[in-house]
């Protein structure tokens, strides 16, 4: 029993970390139609970015995840302003256009940093602490509740803030918004630069937990995706709990099948799509009609 409950932990821990990504994917697909493929590899560069300003300049570990999620933010922000002519025009060129931003920035990733990857040591002690008889580390303990105040804090702003809620009118209809006179270009660089912040604040969080090397993007990517699909891309609540449901999914599958757990993890994946193609929550994103 106490074996399953740590790994219902880490599970968590790790499924906290894919709702960031996913969060993103999901922001950024409801306010403007765009599956955004180079989402991974901001992960990557914010990981990167993290364990740099972390481990080579001292800062301490808070001060540099605002520091990588403030870079990667930036990079979100170019990325849209450099495709928005495109928006208008040839939607599958934005499509084709992220994926090749994607392979720039491993392309400069491995530029800057080279091909040897790095371990982050933990900001926390690492002695585990015993809660009700369950042995847990206190860092998952920490990227959770970083990753429910980043959840908290999105909830906030789409549903108190003038700039969260012309976003959501975005979402449900870019004509109409522009009508109204709101900006949809401001709203769609905001939704690329915060989707690009969490996707940081997920790279930085993880970089502790696994290796920060060029390929961390990929492993990301494909979890933050597949959360994504399960809980309903575009919506952010369905992000959440398909994160934290593919992070609990693939901690078991890795105690009890090891080798296969990637495997095991996407069969299960792959079976509740088809009898739930929409997610968990449905599809939510702009019309393009």
């Amino acid at each position: 029993m106490q074996e399953t409950l740590q790994t219902l932990v880490g599970g968590l821990s790790l499924g906290a970390v894919y709702a960031l990504v996913a969060m993103g994917f999901s922001l950024v697909y409801r306010t403007m139609g765009l599956v955004n493929f180079a989402h991974a590899d901001i992960a990557m560069i914010g990981a990167y970015a993290a364990s740099t300003f972390y481990l080579t300049y001292k800062l301490p570990f808070a001060v540099a995840m605002v520091v990588a999620i403030a870079v990667t933010a930036a990079i979100g922000l170019v990325i849209e302003r450099v495709l928005r002519p495109l928006e208008n025009k040839d939607f599958d060129l934005m499509l084709i256009g992220t994926i090749g931003f994607g392979i720039v920035l491993q392309a400069v990733a491995i530029l800057i940093w080279g091909t040897t990857g790095r371990a982050v040591r933990s900001p926390v002690p690492a002695a585990p602490l015993d809660v009700f008889g369950v042995r847990v580390r206190t860092y998952d303990l920490l990227v959770m509740a970083v990753a429910a105040l980043a959840v908290l804090g999105l909830a906030w702003f789409l549903a108190r803030t003038k700039r969260g809620a012309a976003m959501q009118a975005v979402a449900m209809d870019h004509e109409a918004a522009t009508a109204v006179g709101i900006n949809v270009g401001r709203s769609n660089a905001l939704a690329f630069s915060i989707g690009a912040g969490l996707a940081a604040l997920a790279g930085g969080l993880v970089g502790p937990m696994l290796y920060v090397d060029a390929s961390l993007g990929g492993a990301l990517g494909i979890k933050g995706f597949a959360a994504a699909m399960l809980g309903g891309f575009g919506s952010v609540p369905g992000a959440v709990v398909g994160g934290l449901a593919i992070g609990v999914l693939d901690s078991y599958a890795a105690g009890h099948f090891q080798g296969y757990s990637v495997l095991v993890t996407f069969l299960v994946f792959t079976a509740a799509i088809m009898i739930r193609p929409m997610g968990v929550f449905g599809e939510r994103t702009v019309s393009r009609a």
